[in-house]
């Protein structure tokens, strides 16, 4: 390989650079293309311009980004004409376990997570989610001012796996879209270290409950709460997930909140198996005990 460095005229460190730019570029495609699908179903009419100033990517620049969002059919909506909705293209996809699943008795057995973004004055910020199906309880979350894995998802694992004080081998399963940050090697290789299993959905569909929580958590605590900048925006999120898990009752499990839910739960005061409809992938019906309120 030396002498046919050599005899091209290009060194070998020049083409790893090389290397690594593509590379870069490639996993800034897959991290964004959620955050890109979210910002053109809540604005409809934005411009490829308008969202790439608004996400102002690293690796990308403004004509490139135009074609990458023209290509997975992202551009702006005409009326009567739809955009697709494709799977990134040769990405690690891990299967849908939900579709496996026949039932939930506890914590730490299926959590679900999404990233979300936050317009504030003009700026994009991410905030990733994750939840323990069983509860309704944000086990872990992270907001960050890139889509790097280790300010997403991977920050979000790390509060959940230390909130929860999960050992290795638990076997949790862990459900995503198929975002980058969530088959990253930095994620992966805390999934395999704990014993956590990824599993993947195709759309959002199958998915609902971290797209729900998004929804929850921006509609109802941090728009009304009008954070003026990112200091503000942090102490909001953190607030809003506090009031979430021990405040805010929950139709689904009783009128309880999550954390009282589990306590109740933990002292043998309430039973509950989630059964699941594994055809329509969501709750088919429930087993509930209630032994005292």
């Amino acid at each position: 390989m030396n002498e046919l460095y050599r005899v091209i005229g290009i060194s070998k460190q020049a083409v790893h650079q090389w290397l690594n730019r593509i590379l870069l570029k490639y996993e800034e495609q897959e991290q964004l293309l959620p955050i890109i699908r979210q910002l053109r179903e809540d604005h409809p009419r934005l411009g490829c311009r308008q969202m790439y100033d608004m996400l102002n990517p690293r690796h990308m620049g403004r004509d490139y980004f135009e074609r990458f969002c023209f290509e997975e059919g992202l551009k702006v909506v005409i009326k009567g004409k739809k955009y697709k909705t494709t799977d990134s293209r040769g990405v690690i996809r891990f299967p849908n376990l939900l579709l496996e699943l026949e039932e939930l008795s506890g914590v730490n057995q299926l959590w679900v997570s999404d990233i979300t973004y936050f317009d504030l004055a003009g700026r994009v910020y991410y905030i990733t989610f994750i939840l323990d199906i069983f509860n309704r309880e944000i086990v872990g979350y992270s907001l960050s001012k890139t889509l790097k894995t280790l300010d997403t998802s991977l920050k979000a694992l790390q509060m959940g796996l230390e909130n929860r004080k999960i050992e290795k081998g638990c076997g949790i399963i862990f459900h995503s879209d198929g975002g980058g940050q969530y088959y990253s090697k930095e994620f992966l290789s805390v999934t395999r270290q704990y014993g956590i299993k990824n599993s993947m959905g195709k759309t959002a569909y199958e998915n609902p409950h971290a797209e729900r929580i998004n929804g929850t958590i921006k509609n109802d605590y941090l728009i009304p709460y009008q954070p003026e900048n990112f200091e503000e925006l942090n102490n909001m999120l953190k607030k809003a997930v506090t009031l979430y898990n021990t405040q805010r009752p929950h139709q689904s499990l009783q009128g309880h909140t999550p954390q009282r839910f589990s306590r109740l739960v933990d002292d043998g005061l309430l039973t509950k198996v989630w059964v699941v409809n594994k055809r329509k992938k969501e709750t088919k019906k429930e087993k509930v005990n209630i032994i005292i309120k």
